[in-house]
C-alpha cells in the first residue's frame, strides 16, 4: 500500500493517491485519556461572560423585574444594574439618553419606537417571551365572576374601582383595554378604573385590598399570595403580548452576552418558573 503510520489507537497506511486508517479497540486507560483530553478541548471553548468594571444598565419591564433579578444573579462577573418600571417610561428614558445597554420590552410598539429611532439594534431584536391576561381580587374577597362578553364586571365592582395599568401608556393596560372592548364591557367600567403607573403598581392596589379586583399579567399574580386568580382573559381577545429584547446601539459585548443567555435552557427555567411562557416556535423544541 505505502509507508504506515502506526501508532496506540492502530495505524494508517498512504500509497498510490489513497489515505486509510485502521483503529484497535480502546482499552481503559486509553479511553480515559483521550475523553479527558476531549473535555479539556471543550471547556477551553466555552463562552464567558466577558469581565467589566463598570455596571452593565440593563432597562426592563416591570413585570420581568423578579425573574431577571434571580437571572442576574447567576451571571455576578457582569455586574447587572437592573432599571424596571413602564416599558413607555423606559422607552422615553433610553430616548432622552439614559445609559441602558439592554432593553427588554413588554410592547413591540414600544420597541419599534425606539427602533424608527435609530436608539436600538435592529438586527439584535428577539421576541424572548409570552404571557397572559388575569382578573385578580384579594384573597379573602368573595369575588366571584366568568370571563365572557357582557359580563357585569361594573356591576360586581359595588362601586369600587377596578385597578389596571394606564391603559394611554402602559403595555399591560393597553392590552386590558383591548380586551375589555372585545368584550362589550369597555364603556361600563371606564368610569371605575383605577389607573396606575405600572402593572406592578397595579396589583399592589389588590394586594392592600384597596379595590375589589384588578387586570394584571398571570406572571404577577401567581407570586403575589394575598390575590386570588378570578379568571384568565382568552389571548384571542387582545393583542398577542410579546416581551421583545434588543441591544441599545452602540452594541456592548456584556450586553450582547447576556441577550444571548436569555434564551438559554437555564435562562427560560427561570423565566418558566415565574409564569412566563415562551415563544410558540421555541417551546416546540
Amino acid at each position: 500500500m505505502g509507508k504506515a503510520y502506526p501508532s496506540n489507537l492502530g495505524f494508517c497506511e498512504f500509497g498510490r493517491g489513497l489515505f486509510r486508517c485502521r483503529f484497535r479497540p480502546l482499552n481503559d486507560r486509553v479511553a480515559r485519556r483521550w475523553l479527558a483530553a476531549f473535555a479539556t478541548l471543550v471547556i477551553g471553548f466555552q463562552v464567558a461572560a466577558p469581565a467589566r468594571a463598570e455596571p452593565l444598565d440593563v432597562f426592563v419591564a416591570a413585570s420581568v423585574a423578579a425573574a431577571f433579578e434571580v437571572i442576574a444573579e447567576d451571571l455576578p462577573e457582569l455586574s447587572i444594574r437592573i432599571s424596571a418600571a413602564a416599558t413607555s417610561s423606559l422607552a422615553r428614558q433610553i430616548e432622552n439618553g439614559a445609559p441602558a445597554k439592554l432593553f427588554i420590552s413588554a410592547s413591540a410598539l414600544w420597541m419599534d419606537y425606539l427602533n424608527e429611532r435609530g436608539l436600538i439594534n435592529a438586527a439584535s431584536r428577539r421576541n424572548v417571551l409570552s404571557n397572559r391576561l388575569v382578573l385578580v381580587a384579594p384573597r379573602d374577597e368573595d369575588f366571584e365572576l366568568e370571563i365572557e362578553p357582557r359580563m357585569p364586571l361594573a356591576a360586581r365592582l359595588a362601586g369600587g374601582r377596578l385597578a389596571i395599568a394606564d391603559p394611554d401608556h402602559v403595555p399591560a393596560g393597553i392590552y386590558a383595554r383591548e380586551a375589555l372592548r372585545t368584550l362589550g364591557i369597555w364603556s361600563d367600567v371606564e368610569s371605575h378604573l383605577a389607573p396606575m403607573p405600572d402593572v406592578v403598581a397595579t396589583l399592589n392596589l389588590v394586594v392592600r385590598g384597596e379595590v375589589p379586583a384588578g387586570i394584571v399579567y398571570y406572571s404577577d399574580a401567581i407570586t403575589a399570595p394575598s390575590v386570588r386568580l378570578v379568571g384568565k382573559f382568552p389571548t384571542s381577545l387582545h393583542t398577542p403580548i410579546r416581551y421583545e429584547a434588543a441591544l441599545i446601539s452602540p452594541i456592548d459585548k456584556g450586553a450582547q452576552f447576556l441577550l444571548e443567555h436569555l434564551q438559554t435552557p437555564a435562562a427560560e427555567a427561570v423565566f418558566l418558573r415565574f409564569g412566563f411562557s415562551l415563544p410558540e416556535k421555541r417551546e416546540a423544541q
